[in-house]
C-alpha cells in the first residue's frame, strides 16, 4: 500500500513542477507558481491530453527511479565483464549471423551492469556536486539509459537485434555531449571542489567506463558492415602514420584557422609498422597532443608566424607495444605549472583567448566523430587522454625543457603482442 501510495505522490508531481522542470532542476528552487487551468485548457483535445499524461508518466518514472534505485542497485553490485581485443578480433564471423547474435547478448547483459557502476558513482559525489544542474542532466541521461536498456526484451533472432541496434544507436547519439557536460558542470561548482583526488577518480573512472562502453557498442554496430580491413571497431592492419597524418590535417585546419598559419608536421622512425589496433582510442587522444603541440608553438612565435619551427612525430613499434612522441619547439612549460597539467581543468590555455569561431569549428568537424564540443580552455585534454591511455594498458607522459619545447609519449600496448592485453 505504502509503495502504491509513494508511486502516485511521485506522478501528482510530476504532472505539476517536476514536469515542466525536469530532472536536472529538481534541487532547484521553483520560481514560478502553476498556473490556474484556463477554460480553453481544460477543452483541450484528448489526443493532446493524452500525451500530456505520457509524459508526466515518463517523468514519474524518471524521478521515482532517482530515489527508488533498487534494480540498478542490484545491477551495480554485479561485476563487469572485460573482453581482450584479441577475443573480440579473433571471435570471426560466421555464415549465419550466429556471432552477431552471440555480441548483442552479451551487450544486453553487460550494459546495464556498467551503467549501473556509473549511477552509483554519481551518487557518491558530495551534494554540492552531484546537484549542480548541467552534472544531474548527466547523471539523468545514465539513469534513463539503464532503464532503456533493462526493459528491451531478450534478444532472440535477428529482427529483435535489429531494433537492439537502433536503441543502442540512439543512446550513443544522446551521450555524444557528456564530456563536455561534464567539463562544464565541474567548472561551474569548481570553487566547491575540496578534495582534487576524489574528484580525478571520479572522472577517471566515469570517462574510461564512458569509453569501454562506446568501443564495445560501437564494435557491435559495426559487426554489422562488411569491411574486409576491420572486424567490428578492430583495424587488422592499422598504419600509424595514417592515423597520424589524418589528425594532423585536422589540426593544421583549426590552427590556421586560429593563427592565420599552422608548423610543418614531420613524421619519422617506423613509419612502415601495421598491426591490428583499435582506431577509436587514438581518435580521442591524438588531435589534443597535435592541438596542444601547434598552439604552444604558434603563441611561442607571434612575432614570426609564418616561420615556425616544425613539430616532429615519431613512431617506434616493437613486440610489446608502440609508441608515438610527439615533439615540439613551443618554449617549454614552465617548472611552475608542470605538475598540473595532467590535472582537470587546469589549462595553459587563457579561457579568453579562444575564438568562438574556432568552436564552432570543432563542433563541426567532430560531432559526427568520437568527441564534441571544444576542449581547448576547459583543461580536460592532457587528463583525459592519459587516462585513456591508461585504461588501455599503456601511458602518456610529457618532458620538458622550459625555454627549447616539450617532447610528449604516448605508449600504447598490442593487443597480439607479448605482453598482456587491455581489456575493453
Amino acid at each position: 500500500m505504502r509503495r502504491g501510495l509513494t508511486g502516485r505522490a511521485f506522478e501528482m508531481l510530476a504532472c505539476g513542477s517536476l514536469a515542466s522542470l525536469g530532472m536536472t532542476k529538481m534541487f532547484s528552487p521553483i520560481t514560478r507558481a502553476v498556473a490556474p487551468l484556463s477554460a480553453s485548457r481544460r477543452l483541450r483535445s484528448t489526443s493532446s491530453m493524452q500525451g500530456y499524461f505520457e509524459l508526466a508518466r515518463e517523468r514519474s518514472k524518471t524521478v521515482t527511479s532517482f530515489y527508488n534505485q533498487s534494480a540498478i542497485d542490484a545491477s551495480a553490485e554485479k561485476a563487469s565483464v572485460r573482453l581482450t581485443p584479441a577475443t573480440m578480433l579473433y571471435a570471426g564471423k560466421s555464415q549465419d549471423g550466429h556471432h552477431i547474435l552471440s555480441s548483442a547478448k552479451y551487450l544486453q547483459k553487460e550494459l546495464p551492469v556498467r551503467i549501473a557502476h556509473r549511477i552509483k558513482g554519481f551518487r557518491s559525489l558530495p551534494f554540492i556536486i552531484g546537484c549542480n544542474p548541467t552534472i544531474l542532466q548527466v547523471h539523468e541521461l545514465y539513469i534513463r539509459a539503464y532503464h532503456m536498456l533493462s526493459d528491451f526484451p531478450a534478444i532472440k533472432d535477428q529482427e529483435t537485434e535489429a531494433q537492439y541496434c537502433k536503441l543502442v544507436q540512439q543512446l550513443l547519439d544522446d551521450h555524444k555531449d557528456v564530456v563536455t557536460m561534464l567539463a562544464e558542470g565541474f567548472r561551474e561548482c569548481r570553487k566547491h571542489l575540496q578534495d582534487e583526488t576524489l574528484i580525478r577518480s571520479f572522472l577517471d573512472t566515469t570517462l574510461t567506463s564512458r569509453l569501454g562502453i562506446r568501443m564495445l557498442a560501437s564494435h557491435h554496430l559495426a559487426l554489422h558492415e562488411d569491411n574486409a580491413d576491420f572486424v567490428g571497431i578492430i583495424c587488422r592492419r592499422l598504419s600509424p602514420k595514417k592515423i597520424i597524418e589524418k589528425w594532423v590535417d585536422f589540426a593544421r585546419r583549426l590552427c590556421e584557422h586560429q593563427y592565420g598559419n599552422s608548423p610543418r608536421v614531420r613524421i619519422n622512425g617506423h613509419v612502415a609498422a601495421r598491426f591490428p589496433f583499435i582506431p577509436l582510442p587514438l581518435d580521442y587522444i591524438l588531435p589534443e597532443l597535435l592541438k596542444n603541440a601547434m598552439r604552444a608553438t604558434m603563441e611561442s612565435h607571434l612575432d614570426t608566424p609564418y616561420n615556425v619551427p616544425d613539430v616532429v612525430v615519431t613512431i617506434a613499434n616493437n613486440d610489446t607495444d608502440f609508441v608515438i612522441r610527439i615533439s615540439d619547439r613551443g618554449g617549454g612549460i614552465p617548472h611552475r605549472i608542470l605538475d598540473k597539467v595532467m590535472d582537470y581543468h587546469f589549462s595553459t590555455a587563457e579561457e579568453s583567448a579562444q575564438d568562438p569561431r574556432m568552436s564552432n569549428l570543432f563542433n563541426n568537424i567532430t560531432n559526427s566523430g568520437p568527441q564534441s564540443g571544444p576542449m581547448h580552455g576547459f583543461g580536460f585534454g592532457l587528463p583525459t587522454s592519459r587516462a585513456y591511455a591508461e585504461y588501455l594498458g599503456g601511458s602518456l607522459s610529457i618532458q620538458s625543457m622550459q625555454g627549447i619545447g616539450t617532447d610528449v609519449y604516448l605508449r600504447l600496448r598490442h593487443i597480439d603482442g607479448k605482453g598482456e592485453s587491455f581489456r575493453v
